[in-house]
């Protein structure tokens, strides 16, 4: 009986495919006309894409470039000179080169290929750990192909998506794939100020050298820097909107100068929270307390502590704003001075062994033309060096001498950078005492110092 069933089942099965069979075959016989045009269409509208994305290769691969850098780096004790690279794409047609800042850091030499194999010294511009994002220069007499950046807001979940790079034994590697998402966050652990959602995610792979490469949309328009491959099928961009602003505050200023409020913080419902109010800070000067729940800056309502960190980021250091705090169910108004945001949190190492450290605890760091414009008791005829930390318990302390004033003399001679204040220093180790200059949210200043011998 299991056997006539089967076989039954099995009749039923092969005359119902051969009634299907014959249906189709009919459908063919009839209409074979239609299925060709049908054909023809669907290739030419697939030749068209691909003439698309073959242009769109074609007329941004000169702007995208090949970086080579030579570093020294320590090994057994030992400094031992090494290479590496990756990709980068010019910006501007004459030599400003995006890559990423992990790419050139710590180099002592950058050299720049173009897509016709000649080669070029470039010279760092500036670097920005926090964002990953560099800017290089070549000089050349003659214009030079450039790509444009998007607005950002124009980038959309599902748009195609073109990457470019070029890795050592894969010159100029192409990868396709479409926007898989926009706004994610890669938090590594560091010590590094985090920024929130800057990332676009992709499935257009990149290779191992292709970080610093544009990834482009179906206009040949860069949306992002292709700079991580966490795994799991996807790759990370930094957004162009981001990179657009850090790049051009890198050519404006050389370096990235951030506000920062230094507390630590954590939302709830009805603001935010200061969870610890460090002391000596502009902070705890301007009244905030341990518990405090911000409610209002600027102005302007305080809704979540990420939007909250981006707009004390973009804050003049040293200019006073209204702050509306909740204290124990009262409401009560402040002026909050902004700080600079710490050395440490934006990928700057203090120099331990200076002479002006080891002397009267300061850390300095060069001044930069242009950067006065992010300080709002500085103006453009100010020159000097930057005090950048000062030591616990030093003669820097002892003098009153914060963080962020701009030193301008030592003695009555003018200082110019950091190797003028540590030369007069090693120079002068007879002296017990030295008189500064400097500039502050409190104005001009004179300040003596006993040194530590």
């Amino acid at each position: 009986m299991k056997t006539f069933g089967f076989t039954i089942i099995f009749i039923i099965v092969t005359v119902i495919s051969s009634c299907t069979s014959l249906t189709n075959q009919s459908i063919e016989t009839n209409q074979p006309k239609d299925i060709e045009i049908n054909q023809s269409k669907d290739i030419e509208i697939l030749s068209s894409f691909e003439r698309t994305i073959s242009n769109i290769v074609e007329q941004s691969k000169p702007a995208v470039v090949s970086v080579k850098v030579i570093k020294d780096e320590l090994k057994d004790n030992k400094k031992i000179e090494t290479s590496g690279g990756g990709s980068g794409f010019i910006i501007r047609n004459d030599g400003y080169i995006l890559t990423n800042e992990h790419v050139v850091r710590g180099s002592k030499k950058i050299t720049v290929r173009l897509l016709d194999g000649k080669t070029y010294d470039a010279r760092l511009v500036g670097g920005d750990q926090n964002t990953d994002i560099a800017v290089i220069k070549i000089d050349r007499r003659k214009e030079l192909p450039f790509l444009k950046l998007a607005d950002s807001s124009d980038v959309r979940v599902g748009q195609f998506a073109i990457a470019i790079g070029d890795p050592i034994g894969y010159r100029y590697t192409v990868t396709a794939g479409i926007v898989g998402g926009k706004n994610r966050c890669f938090h590594e652990k560091n010590n590094l100020f985090q920024y929130h959602q800057n990332y676009i995610q992709t499935d257009a792979w990149i290779n191992p050298g292709s970080s610093g490469g544009p990834l482009l949309n179906i206009e040949g328009v860069v949306i992002g820097i292709n700079s991580l491959n966490p795994g799991e099928g996807s790759t990370l961009a930094i957004d162009c909107g981001l990179a657009k602003k850090i790049s051009q505050q890198l050519i404006n200023h050389g370096s990235i100068i951030r506000g920062h409020l230094d507390a630590e913080m954590r939302s709830v419902a009805q603001g935010i929270k200061l969870t610890n109010v460090k002391q000596n800070t502009t902070a705890s000067q301007c009244g905030l307390k341990q518990n405090d729940i911000i409610v209002e800056f600027d102005g302007k309502k305080v809704t979540g502590i990420n939007d909250f960190e981006m707009t004390i980021i973009e804050c003049q250091i040293g200019q006073q704003y209204p702050i509306k705090v909740l204290r124990q169910k009262q409401e009560i108004s402040l002026d909050l001075t902004i700080d600079e945001m710490r050395p440490e949190l934006v990928g700057r190492s203090i120099r331990t062994e200076s002479v002006t450290w080891k002397t009267i605890g300061l850390a300095t760091r060069q001044w930069v033309f242009g950067s006065y414009q992010r300080y709002a008791y500085l103006n453009e005829d100010d020159r000097g060096i930057i005090v950048e930390k000062v030591k616990k318990n030093s003669p820097g302390v002892e003098a009153k001498i914060p963080r962020g004033a701009l030193i301008t003399a030592v003695n009555g001679q003018k200082i110019q950078d950091v190797e003028t204040l540590e030369t007069y220093l090693d120079n002068e180790k007879d002296i017990s005492e030295i008189t500064l200059d400097f500039i502050s949210t409190q104005g001009t200043q004179k300040a003596t110092i006993k040194l530590i011998n």
